[in-house]
């Protein structure tokens, strides 16, 4: 018999676990509450307060796969900065070498010879030769975006619904019921309206990315290789390939944005299923938590950026940004790249995947739950729907916030802390076995709590 949510003891759990984080964790809550007089709704960046908790811990320092709060709790982070302290906090290596740099300068506008030896290096993992470095992902696929239109001449950039691509406002556009586009929910004071410069189709669907690209009006797709920020959503066999075909056929790029995906293997997607996109973006975790991004392309891009491209005003074109490439982002994406995340951490973390979804899978079997389990490498997600979802919208729907507040809050008082705007777990090079089997037990407990016979 396939077990059944009461949602009135899901209501009386949550209140349970609110007041023993609150009572667990004073000196944040008066930090929290001393933040609103001057931080927007208390917090330096106001998506810091989409925590379950109704403040946010505040964080004295962080080590590998761990951090300690205010109060003195140590905690396991599945988190991982949504991604962008997958490396680890304070990898020796990257701390190393940026405070070295740090100590011969910051940022010149000039090159240094750390950039040759990280473009050469991300050539070699994701099979594209020429690349250029920014600070965010958002700068990456926003650079990106303008390049494909430039060299096309075309107005319109396709995207998959609910995939993400950083604050680019062309990928903040959603369907609605109706097939039509919308400006994602929550999306901030839009500059046009979304069908001004975006095509939104679901992933997985082949004939409605051909009726997409058939009127030959647009750039590019921008394309996560597999979907993460609405959950893991994974392609099906030869969808990538159909996605591969039909943009050569119609004259348009294919640029795949690896910044979460970069779970999957030190080259990514593109290199663990062989794709062959024209550009790649890549973001969040190459420089161990000091802001950085780049972008990739091949020869074929290079030469249709010369063939008209006014360089007397690149300083002012919409490329790049007056801190990007600088000395300490260089340096930063050395050591992580050389030292941190390796072909021997990814041979570590992957299986760390697999046992945190056998884990999952064992309590799910347990007490017989409509819940599903999905890994992209060292990526993981459980979902509370019987069947994995195979494109954004069907993972939209099945969002189930209440449900997703009692599991956050329940680890989080164990000592454990999951990325919170979904129920993902991320593997860093210092994951090891043991906090893996410390969240199955946690998530034990929780479901336990949840379902079983008072």
């Amino acid at each position: 018999m396939t077990a059944t949510l009461d949602r009135v003891r899901l209501a009386d759990l949550t209140l349970d676990e609110e007041r023993r984080f609150s009572e667990r964790h004073p000196r944040s809550r008066q930090l929290f509450e001393r933040a609103g007089a001057h931080l927007l709704d208390g917090v330096p960046m106001n998506w810091m307060a989409r925590w379950a908790s109704r403040f946010p811990l505040y964080v004295r320092e962080a080590h590998g796969a761990h951090f300690t709060c205010v109060d003195g709790h140590d905690y396991i982070d599945f988190c991982l900065g949504d991604t962008g302290a997958m490396a680890g906090h304070a990898p020796p290596a990257a701390v190393a070498a940026i405070s070295e740099q740090a100590a011969r300068g910051i940022t010149t506008m000039l090159p240094t010879e750390d950039s040759l030896w990280v473009s050469a290096e991300l050539a070699r993992r994701f099979g594209l030769q020429y690349w250029q470095m920014v600070l965010t992902a958002t700068d990456a696929n926003r650079n990106a975006l303008r390049i494909a239109r430039h060299i096309t001449g075309r107005p319109k950039v396709l995207i998959f619904n609910w995939c993400y691509h950083g604050s680019v406002d062309e990928a903040l556009a959603v369907l609605r019921d109706d097939g039509s586009i919308a400006d994602r929910p929550g999306s901030v004071g839009p500059p046009v309206n979304a069908n001004l410069n975006t095509k939104v189709i679901e992933f997985n669907d082949v004939a409605a990315l051909e009726r997409a690209l058939e009127p030959g009006d647009v750039a590019c797709v921008l394309a996560e290789p597999a979907l993460t920020n609405i959950g893991i959503v994974l392609p099906e066999p030869g969808y990538l390939d159909a996605v591969r075909s039909l943009t050569r056929e119609s004259g348009t790029l294919l640029v795949i944005d690896e910044t979460h995906t970069i779970c999957a293997g030190p080259g990514g997607c593109t290199a663990a299923w062989g794709l062959e996109p024209d550009m790649v973006t890549l973001g969040k975790p190459i420089g161990s938590g000091i802001p950085c991004a780049v972008y990739g392309f091949d020869q074929a891009i290079v030469d249709r950026i010369h063939a008209n491209w006014d360089y007397e005003a690149s300083d002012e074109n919409g490329i790049g940004g007056t801190l990007s490439g600088n000395a300490l982002s260089l340096a930063a994406m050395r050591a992580t790249l050389g030292e941190v995340l390796t072909d021997a951490a990814y041979a570590h973390m992957i299986p760390l995947g697999e046992r945190f979804c056998d884990g999952v899978q064992a309590v799910i079997d347990e007490f017989a739950l409509p819940w599903v389990v999905t890994r992209l490498g060292c990526r993981t997600e459980y979902w509370p729907r019987p069947a994995p979802p195979c494109n954004g919208g069907e993972a939209a729907a099945a969002e189930d916030p209440e449900l997703d507040r009692f599991m956050h809050l329940f680890s989080l008082n164990r000592g454990i802390l999951m990325t919170p705007f979904h129920n993902m777990a991320l593997m860093a090079p210092t994951t090891t076995a043991a906090d893996v089997d410390c969240h199955t037990e946690a998530f034990r407990e929780g479901v336990a709590a949840l379902f079983s016979q008072r």
